[in-house]
């Protein structure tokens, strides 16, 4: 059966800083196309520095122009930095439970299957701050948190829950945050042995 698939995410989704193969999206993107029989097409929707109040923005849009039969959320790296100071997130956790929660509602229009990508570990001694936005803060706390987050509202809208926060080490984050070519392939490798072994794929 010919599935769409529509991955959302960030800088990670789109596939940051793997020169190789384009980042993890791509290689299942590619995986699919030669090794699944009747496979149809993965869109990558990734947009580098997105967060979930983004998102929100062009999700309907993205998912109405290519009817998925699968959707997978990778957000939220991006809403647990904060801005100068720890008490100003760039997206408080109360909103991103919001965001994700809407959402579910909405990919729900075109799919009932829709699936959460956990939060990759960041090296915060390199992002405290970010070298490229003194302003901006990452924090392995505050990562755990909003990962924990998702997880917790994917589990209670029975969405599938694909864990990374113990994936990578800090050799395999190019800059503290973005994964390597090695990092982007483990990342690869665990999507897509989920999805076979629920029989998504």
């Amino acid at each position: 059966m010919e599935k769409n698939i529509n991955v959302f995410g960030s800088s990670i989704a789109w596939g940051a800083c793997d020169k190789k193969l384009g980042g993890w999206v791509n290689r299942l993107r590619i995986y699919l196309a030669n090794e699944v029989e009747h496979y149809s097409e993965t869109y990558n929707l990734g947009v580098s520095g997105d967060n979930s109040d983004g998102l929100l923005k062009r999700f309907s849009v993205e998912n109405e122009a290519r009817k998925p039969d699968i959707i997978m959320i990778a957000i939220g790296i991006n809403d647990s930095h904060y801005i100068n100071s720890k008490d100003n997130p760039c997206v408080p956790l109360e909103r991103y439970e919001k965001n994700l929660k809407e959402l579910i509602r909405q990919g729900k229009e075109f799919t009932k299957d829709i699936i959460f990508v956990g939060l990759t570990k960041i090296d915060e001694t390199k992002l405290m701050p970010i070298p490229w936005d003194k302003s901006k803060y990452y924090d392995e706390e505050n990562v755990a948190i909003y990962n924990a987050k998702m997880k917790e509202v994917a589990e209670k809208h029975n969405s599938p829950f694909i864990p990374m926060l113990d994936l990578l080490r800090n050799d395999e984050l190019i800059d503290g945050l973005h994964p390597n070519t090695k990092g982007h392939e483990k990342m690869f490798q665990r999507v897509k042995d989920f999805l076979i072994a629920n029989k998504i794929i």
